[in-house]
């Protein structure tokens, strides 16, 4: 033959050109085969882009909006730091009188002294207002006040409101990054922060009280849920898993320094994260959660309501389990206790006669919501919405638990062909979480503030996923629908038409004015009296003890007792001592404002 007659090295580059071709060839196909790939690397970069500009002026714009609405609805540029003291609803200008005390200390280091050896708050006692108050918020902004020198350029107040509100842009624009990470598309994130803007009534309670503990907290909450849900994504590297366990571990560091309640939802999260260990969907997250409590226990100088917390009680019991089987789970608290009774209390399993429970279930965030709460969410088009997201990830998620239980393996490459959303682990995550979080909102109305913006962004992504309607369409046997022209012809449409009325805010000029309490301070701070028995006195304050010098001029030895609300409005304005003060989470100050009501009634 003609390939016996030719030599070993001429035969070779004959099999070469009969597998890939000449040289030349081979150059053009490598060549062509970059250019999809510097493609897709171009498209992505730039959706990367337009989403991460797209969710910082969402952010912007809401904290303009806020900051516009304040000082519209309370007049706030235009009087004096006395009436803007007392337009601190709720008790929480409490929190701004620390924030004042630390700017006015010498040094930052002796007013941070001052308060971990606080004297002249509570009537009788020598306490550590940082721990018992949770006052790192107010730390934190004084000492940024003092580093970047803004006090020639910005008043005390104003950097004050404009911390809460560049914290609730960071709020919007994880909701928004969270609905785009689980949906794919950055119209998500747009409807998400719609429905949230529109609904702000129930999602925020900035308009209640702007110190409140869980403005500063919520953002970093809503942070870790993002940081979650790219975590328990399937798509992400090693790398992004690692930067999302980073900020993870951080945000969960930081909701449980700023607020006194976070370690309860932090609870709640892990157990949604435990069910979907239990099915093979959840990854191993219990260690940050450890971690970040052990460093807050630190940080608020070792503080006993953390060693009760449920919290603490399932990490001990899971993460020796994992390796040792071993359970084990510290004695409760007294903290803990009552609030198993006040569940007890409200669950109506136990009727009680004890002060504190009926004291706490008086208040308005553990009450019952109303019928407008849902009223208000159908209006705006987003409970209905969410029931057709839920049902359908619901239903797809008890069929991927019915094929666990059945023997079958959960796929762990997901086609959008295969319309099965349930078995997202991190669709399974939010779904149960949105689902203990809806329960608790039927039995406590302030968990709304943390289940509304949840809705909001689980909604959004639902409509917008394409992965939804391919599951739904699959159950009814129908063709696919392109999602975009889906979204526009029912969801779009709807929350655009709120928006003139949230403009329309901006322009109504609202007075929010208390004459009484403003005479009740005025009287307080300016004028001379002296009493020599104890004298009941306008607005429901007792003077239980006299005094004889002005308290406009130095602060006077007098105590005050009366509602809690009102007491913390009274030691902004004039600094005195108070029997009690706004904190429902203190079982001592809670025993005070009960001995102060007994003695109040018998008078």
């Amino acid at each position: 033959s003609c390939s016996d007659s030719l030599s070993p090295e001429q035969v070779r580059p004959q099999r070469k050109r009969r597998r890939g071709g000449s040289p030349e060839v081979m150059k053009m196909v490598r060549r062509e085969s970059r250019h999809p790939r510097r493609n897709l690397l171009l498209q992505s970069g730039l959706r990367m882009m337009f989403g991460a500009m797209a969710a910082v002026a969402c952010g912007m714009l809401y904290a303009g909006y806020l900051s516009g609405f304040h000082d519209r609805k309370f007049w706030f540029s235009s009087r004096q730091d006395l009436e803007r003291e007392a337009s601190f609803p709720g008790g929480s200008g409490l929190y701004y009188h620390y924030y004042k005390r630390l700017l006015a200390a010498p040094s930052f280091s002796s007013g941070f002294y001052q308060l971990t050896a606080d004297n002249g708050t509570v009537s009788g006692r020598t306490i550590n207002a940082v721990e018992r108050l949770f006052l790192y918020p107010e730390l934190i902004t004084s000492f940024l006040y003092r580093v970047t020198g803004s006090q020639n350029r910005v008043e005390p107040v104003s950097f004050y409101l404009g911390s809460v509100f560049g914290l609730q842009a960071v709020c919007v624009s994880a909701l928004f990054v969270c609905s785009w990470a689980l949906s794919g598309t950055c119209v998500a994130g747009m409807l998400a922060v719609s429905w949230f803007v529109i609904n702000r009534q129930d999602a925020s309670r900035v308009e209640q009280g702007v110190p409140l503990r869980e403005n500063w907290a919520l953002p970093f909450f809503s942070c870790q849920v993002a940081a979650l849900t790219g975590f328990l994504s399937r798509s992400t590297g090693s790398v992004s898993e690692m930067f999302c366990y980073l900020i993870l571990s951080a945000c969960s560091f930081s909701f449980l320094l700023l607020w006194e309640l976070g370690h309860y939802f932090l609870f709640v999260q892990s157990v949604c994260l435990v069910l979907l260990d239990s099915l093979g969907l959840a990854a191993d997250v219990y260690r940050a959660y450890l971690g970040s409590l052990v460093l807050v226990y630190l940080a608020q100088f070792q503080n006993a309501s953390l060693l009760g917390s449920p919290l603490l009680s399932l990490l001990i019991g899971l993460v020796p389990a994992r390796y040792f089987q071993v359970e084990l789970a510290p004695p409760p608290t007294a903290l803990v206790i009552g609030c198993f009774d006040l569940l007890e209390a409200k669950l109506g399993l136990n009727s009680t006669a004890d002060f504190v429970t009926n004291f706490l279930l008086c208040q308005e965030a553990l009450r019952a919501p109303g019928q407008d709460l849902f009223l208000r969410l159908t209006q705006t088009s987003l409970l209905p919405f969410y029931v057709l997201v839920l049902t359908v990830c619901l239903l797809s998620a008890l069929q991927a638990v019915f094929r666990r239980l059945s023997g079958q393996p959960i796929s762990s490459s997901l086609r959008l062909e295969d319309g099965r959303i349930g078995e997202q682990p991190a669709v399974a995550y939010h779904l149960l979480h949105t689902l203990l979080l809806g329960i608790l909102t039927l039995l406590f109305d302030g968990v709304k503030y943390l289940w509304t913006p949840y809705v909001c962004m689980f909604t959004a992504f639902g409509v917008c996923s394409p992965d939804l309607w391919m599951t739904l369409f699959k159950w009814l046997r129908l063709k696919s629908v392109h999602p975009v022209v889906l979204v526009i012809s029912t969801a779009g449409c709807f929350p655009l038409q709120f928006y003139p009325r949230v403009l329309a805010e901006l322009a109504d000029l609202q007075e929010i004015y208390d004459p009484d309490l403003m005479e009740l301070i005025a009287w307080i701070r300016c004028f001379l009296w002296t009493l020599c028995t104890a004298v009941l006195v306008p607005v429901q304050v007792l003077v239980l003890v006299p005094v004889t010098q002005s308290l406009c001029r130095s602060q006077a030895p007098a105590v005050f007792a009366g509602s809690p609300v009102l007491l913390g409005t009274i030691k902004l304005c004039s600094g005195s001592v108070v029997t009690s003060l706004p904190v429902y989470s203190d079982l001592d100050l809670l025993r005070r404002t009960e001995d102060v009501s007994s003695d109040y009634f018998i008078i």
